[in-house]
């Protein structure tokens, strides 16, 4: 790079750019930590509310389903009406709902507040993400792309630790109110620093938003209720078919319309489709490990959700480490390079897992924990950089927002699909002999034990040989996601976006 060139793009860098990524990274960590420290208090929100296991999954999936859904349709009106300003309505709303959240005291108060954060959610999201690529030059996005990640990995294994303190002190209430402290920083440091950022006017697409909501809303709904309906019988397959129909409708409309939502001739580009494609089979792989883990920790080991949760502190520090690495290496060895060697150590993790009995104590999980996490954090913003870095700057915020709508989709699969193999094999190895309720997993059947040193040795035993099956499929997605990295993708630091994609550049309005 010649002199020159470094000056004119030190003088086109935002001067506020690494307050605005902090800014980011408080957004994107409201998001993260609300969805971790639930998980914590599903048992005290349970007796407290007399939830019904209905009830407490529509509480859990209620979020979910409306997050999905409006994705892409938010990440639209980010490049339309402007990304800062979406994404503290989203943050507005995120708060209000969690304050609410509060002064729950039944089941339905909480499924409601929750869709209204899953509203919230969706809203920010896409936003922040964009913001990023649109601040940050190719030179600077790995390591803005690098901080943002390593905040998101230490929010997914603080909060449960968080959580389980909070609870232990206070109420589940405590849980959401957590979030309000959070959400007015993060606004009132967004309208001081970031400046605001959209497309050029284009014309709307109303039937482009719906049928992207509803087709997304009855695809994850159709995953998460799997475990439950199955996948092909009565309500699911009528979900099932109006994803299908919703998606397919949206596909060709998007690709006839003069002024399509969400620019569908990016999947033209390589690195756009094959850091999507991967980036779906690598959290349909992580989908079921922290299910699969953390139920190990507790049940087998007996440990509590604290130390269950700082148990995932191992991940988090090399999570960091692969992070500051995949950064540094990220201009010399390229996107593919990276995104291979990670998921090989991902890999690896998920492999070593599955060697593990009922004696082997927490030597060889903190093992795989770490090549985990230096496999994640060096693959995971390599792949992330590769396909945003194909993406036009006016449509940043929608094409964030496919990129977390594959996520999800993939996340919601994973957790579904390694979830049913879980519990189906689980009931499998169990004893003949063994009563229903302990068939059904780990948690039943140590609560029916009472004492039965025998039934709790096979439940220990059958849930070992279920984690082992589990975790040879999240390897083998994690495997595949690397060799379609390595045929789809090309090298180098970020495609150009593509040139059917290609539009004015983004317009930029200060900020108040």
């Amino acid at each position: 790079m010649t002199a020159a060139v470094a000056g004119a793009r030190t003088e086109t860098r935002s001067p506020r750019r690494w307050w605005i990524l902090i800014v980011l990274c408080l957004s994107t960590l409201v998001l993260v930590v609300d969805s971790m420290a639930l998980t914590v208090a599903v048992p005290a929100m349970t007796e407290d509310t007399g939830a019904s296991p209905q009830q407490i999954q529509w509480i859990l999936d209620s979020y979910v389903l409306v997050f999905a859904g409006l994705l892409l349709t938010s990440g639209s009106l980010g490049d339309r009406f402007g990304r800062r300003k979406v994404m503290i309505i989203g943050l507005l709303l995120f708060g209000a709902a969690s304050l609410a959240a509060v002064f729950c005291t039944t089941p339905g108060e909480v499924i409601a507040v929750r869709t209204a954060m899953g509203v919230g959610g969706a809203l920010i999201m896409p936003s922040t993400l964009s913001i990023l690529i649109t601040v940050f030059d190719e030179e600077e996005r790995p390591k803005a792309m690098a901080a943002w990640g390593s905040v998101s990995m230490l929010g997914l294994v603080g909060s449960p630790v968080l959580g389980g303190v909070l609870i232990d002190r206070f109420s589940w209430h405590s849980i959401f109110f957590i979030n309000v402290p959070v959400v007015v920083l993060a606004v009132v440091a967004g309208l001081l620093l970031m400046p605001e950022s959209k497309g050029p006017w284009q014309k709307p697409d109303p039937l482009g938003a719906v049928l992207s909501a509803v087709g997304m809303t009855a695809l994850v709904w159709w995953i998460v209720e799997i475990p439950q309906h199955g996948a092909f019988e009565g309500r699911g397959l009528i979900t099932l078919a109006v994803a299908i129909a919703s998606l397919a409708g949206f596909v060709i409309w998007e690709n006839t319309t003069a002024s399509p939502m969400v620019p569908l001739v990016l999947f033209k580009h390589r690195n756009f489709t094959g850091g999507s494609i991967s980036l779906a089979l690598v959290q349909i792989g992580n989908g079921g490990l922290l299910l699969v883990l953390t139920q190990y920790l507790q049940s087998v080991l007996g440990y509590s959700p604290v130390k269950a949760g700082l148990a995932f502190t191992p991940l988090a520090v090399a999570a960091l480490i692969g992070n500051g690495v995949g950064a540094k290496l990220a201009a010399k060895a390229g996107h593919r390079r990276l995104i291979l060697a990670g998921m090989l150590l991902m890999a690896a993790s998920f492999g070593l897992l599955t060697t593990v009995s009922a004696g082997s104590g927490f030597a060889v999980p903190a093992v795989a924990l770490v090549l985990l996490g230096l496999g994640a954090g060096t693959a995971m913003p390599a792949a992330v950089g590769a396909l945003m870095g194909t993406i036009p700057a006016d449509k940043a915020g929608v094409g964030s927002a496919l990129n977390d709508t594959i996520q999800q989709a993939g996340t919601a699969l994973g957790i579904a699909i390694l979830g049913s193999l879980l519990t189906s094999t689980f009931s499998a190895e169990m004893p003949a002999g063994a009563p229903e309720q302990a068939k059904q997993s780990i948690s039943g059947a140590l609560a029916v034990a009472q004492g039965d040193a025998g039934l709790v040795r096979a439940a220990k035993d059958a849930f070992i040989a279920s984690m082992s099956t589990t975790l040879t499929v999240s390897a083998i997605g994690v495997l595949a996601a690397a060799l379609l990295a390595v045929v789809v993708m090309r090298g180098g630091k970020d495609g150009a976006p593509a040139e059917e994609a290609a539009a004015p550049e983004k317009e930029v309005v200060p900020a108040a």
